[in-house]
């Protein structure tokens, strides 16, 4: 079985694992939710876009 990684999925994945470490471990820094935003629509324009 393969699995297609595009980067678009990474990127949501990457999201996925800060928000849950957020929630979990009370984790947070200076613009996360700059940059989490800024993941978060990268992550959708590129699964949009099919890469």
């Amino acid at each position: 079985m393969r699995f297609n990684r595009s980067l678009g999925f990474t990127l949501l994945a990457i999201y996925l694992i800060l928000i849950g470490l957020a929630g979990l471990f009370g984790l947070s820094f200076s613009g996360m939710g700059f940059l989490l935003a800024l993941l978060a629509l990268f992550a959708g324009a590129l699964i949009l876009l099919g890469r």
